[in-house]
């Protein structure tokens, strides 16, 4: 699993760099932007090669489409839907891995001030007991909230993405469930659609006291393919605070498209 983390990180890099389209800052915002307003679909990929207190690893593949509905007689402001359908891999207790679908991740975030300097969003979010192995997921219904900001210049992107939940059903063998995930971003930009990049998720889990807090630092290109914004990142992450058997490297890489722009 390792070698195709990296083999993806290789291959966007190799994309990113033989792009000759002319691609501003304003591009590299709106597809680094979790709060734009446009429908993407983004491929990204968490490689742990360490974790603390083991000697194994995890992977988890991700696809995140994002769908954005306008204003309408029920809901008078915009929303951003976004699924997030991990493909995992995790040890097994009986010793080798298991693969296979992990735990969906559903948000719908109401943006309440669209174009301002400081744009806020709020919504419901919902993760479905959905792993087809035991090891892969919680085997509970949480459901909780995520909050989006984000202030945005041609300097790049400064925010932050928060999420909280809480198991409500599922197995009744399964413990329950209760977390909160900080996403501090930082996106700095650079000529020709270049970026520097730093958006480790800072996650503790409530309910029996673990967390981790990653650092991330890495660069990526966004380029235009007509109407479309394509996004390609590669972002070592290294743990800089924990607490129990979690992660102490990621390798976080990405291609996002951003559609219509």
């Amino acid at each position: 699993m390792g070698s195709r983390s990296y083999l993806i990180a290789a291959s966007l890099l190799a994309a990113a760099a033989t792009s000759h389209a002319q691609t501003s800052a304003d591009d590299a915002n709106k597809s680094n932007n979790p709060l734009n307003l446009a429908a993407s679909f983004n491929v990204q990929n968490y490689y742990t090669p360490s974790i603390f207190g083991t000697h194994t690893h995890t992977n988890d593949f991700l696809l995140r489409p994002t769908v954005p509905l306008g204003p309408n007689g029920i809901v008078p402001v915009p929303q951003i839907l976004r699924a997030t359908v991990p493909i995992s891999t995790r040890p097994d207790p009986n010793g080798g891995y298991k693969t296979g679908l992990g735990d969906i991740n559903l948000f719908d975030i109401f943006l309440l001030n669209p174009g301002a300097a400081m744009e806020f969003g709020v919504g419901p979010l919902v993760t479905m007991p959905s792993a087809t192995d035991k090891s892969l997921g919680t085997g509970k219904w949480q459901a909780g909230l995520a909050a989006v900001g984000v202030h945005a210049s041609k300097s790049g992107l400064l925010g932050a993405l928060v999420q909280w939940q809480h198991s409500f059903a599922g197995q009744g063998d399964r413990p329950t469930v209760q977390t909160l995930t900080g996403q501090p971003f930082i996106i700095y930009n650079l000529p020709e659609g270049w970026y520097l990049r730093s958006t480790g998720i800072w996650t503790f889990d409530l309910q029996h006291g673990n967390y981790y807090i990653p650092v991330g630092v890495g660069g990526g290109k966004a380029w235009k393919m007509g109407k479309t914004i394509v996004n390609a990142f590669v972002e070592p992450q290294y743990s800089v605070a924990h607490s129990g058997n979690v992660p102490k490297w990621q390798i976080f890489a990405g291609l996002n498209f951003t559609f219509g722009h």
